[in-house]
């Protein structure tokens, strides 16, 4: 097995051995490398101290000096230059109280959580593969380093990670890892929402984000998103559907793109119908008004997970209107004012939403829900093409040309602009200078 080390890996990798050490790129680049995928960071583990690491590089950072971590400085990148360790005690399913420099690279590589991440690699050296790692990569495996339920009580995170590595990658989770996962998952209780969060979207813009039913199955989103569980347990008795709330969701993450704020919506966008479930007298299951209850949930479950504003606002409003206009045939003047109600930015968005969704619902009358969306989209797309007036940014007439025509500025100067607005958005040629004032202030 040859990997090709960057230049600076080498340089440091060389540095350290001639001054009579032993160092190794070590884990996820490791692993990805032989996976065939570009590392987007490379870690150095070494026999030599923190200190000593240091003497030898004109230009490092103390970043984890205390568990025995350098950053070494290179041409403004930093490498990661861990001395060999073995793990404390951990107190707080997270963080190890201590830890204890060893000579030796197996038991550096004991303490890491999975086997594909547990191989280490120098020029000199070859392939370090204590665990077999090459072997679970060829069997599509997730499973830990020695001991499951040791690996998963040291660090509660590493059960979100077997469960993120194994979308990412398609690869199934052990049996041992898998029953730790199920025993241990309360655990991560004690982790921090923004630590959650990562993984999550990690594991939501992978490759196959309906995994999440493995997070379920084993008790993990009981933990850290209880919401779904009820949505898995929600059945829907009604033609246009053929799953629970919870595998419908499930289903339509794959019809999105895997950007963060699309994969969270369609993961939220259902999210409330628990909360509004009917059911009539046929047995036919009804949740009236769950777009707007899944957009608050929404809201509630971001901020919980500590996620960005921009995110929490994008992904609230693309759950607010996601069944928008369903049954609605569009005419140009219908679409443009979706689009100002809902924002010229996500519309795209929301129509890719509106299919994907469709598309995770059962066959029924599922090409003519299509064709309308279809529809939706070629006037939209129309309108774009056209540039016309869609929000008060793109009207002709500002603010600063009401006042020299002379109104006061006001309530009644913005009762004015938004009046010229609603007009323009039923007849965009309208959308002059000279129009609107004549048409609004009789100016001429």
């Amino acid at each position: 097995m040859v990997i090709n080390l960057p230049e600076k890996v080498k340089y440091i990798i060389d540095s350290i051995t001639e001054a009579g050490f032993e160092a190794y790129a070590v884990g996820g680049c490791i692993r990805d490398s032989i996976l065939g995928r570009e590392p987007s960071d490379w870690d150095i583990t070494t026999s030599a101290r923190p200190e000593q690491v240091k003497a030898l590089f004109s230009r490092t950072v103390d970043t984890g000096i205390a568990h025995g971590t350098v950053t070494v400085m290179l041409d403004r990148e930093g490498y990661e230059v861990t001395t060999y360790r073995i793990d404390g005690e951990y107190e707080d399913h997270r963080h190890p109280k201590e830890v204890v420099f060893t000579s030796r690279l197996v038991e550096d590589l004991r303490r890491r959580d999975f086997t594909i991440n547990a191989m280490a690699y120098n020029e000199t050296s070859g392939l370090v593969d204590a665990f077999d790692g090459m072997g679970d990569i060829r069997r599509g495996v997730i499973r830990c380093v020695g001991r499951a339920g040791e690996r998963f009580t040291e660090d509660a995170l590493r059960i979100l990670r077997a469960l993120r590595f194994s979308a990412q990658l398609g690869y199934t989770v052990e049996e041992e890892t898998r029953q730790a996962i199920r025993e241990l998952a309360p655990s991560l209780a004690a982790i921090s929402a923004e630590r959650i969060a990562v993984e999550l979207v990690k594991l939501l813009v992978s490759p196959h984000p309906d995994y999440l039913c493995q997070a379920y199955d084993m008790g993990v989103t009981a933990v850290i998103l209880p919401e779904l569980d009820r949505c898995m347990e929600t059945p829907q008795n009604h033609p246009h559907h053929c799953y629970t709330v919870g595998e419908h969701i499930l289903h339509s993450l794959w019809g999105v793109p895997a950007v963060k704020d699309m994969r969270l919506a369609m993961l939220l966008h259902d999210i409330g119908k628990p909360r509004t479930l009917e059911t009539d007298s046929q047995g036919i299951t009804h949740f009236h008004g769950h777009p707007a209850v899944s957009a608050r949930m929404a809201e509630e479950i971001l901020r919980r997970l500590k996620l960005d504003n921009d995110t929490i606002i994008t992904v609230r409003r693309l759950v607010e209107f996601h069944d928008y206009g369903n049954n609605v045939p569009p005419t140009p003047a219908i679409v443009r004012r979706a689009m100002n109600r809902i924002g010229e930015d996500i519309f795209a968005k929301l129509l890719i939403i509106k299919r994907a969704d469709i598309m995770a619902q059962s066959e029924y009358r599922r090409r003519e829900k299509l064709e309308l969306v279809d529809a939706w989209d070629r006037e939209y797309r129309g309108i774009v093409a056209r540039g016309q007036c869609i929000s008060l940014k793109n009207l002709a007439v500002s603010g600063k040309d009401l006042i020299a025509a002379g109104v006061k500025p006001g309530p009644e100067l913005g009762a004015i602009l938004q009046q010229m607005l609603d007009h323009v958005l039923e007849v965009p040629e309208d959308n002059t200078r000279e129009k609107l004032l004549t048409i609004f202030l009789k100016v001429t």
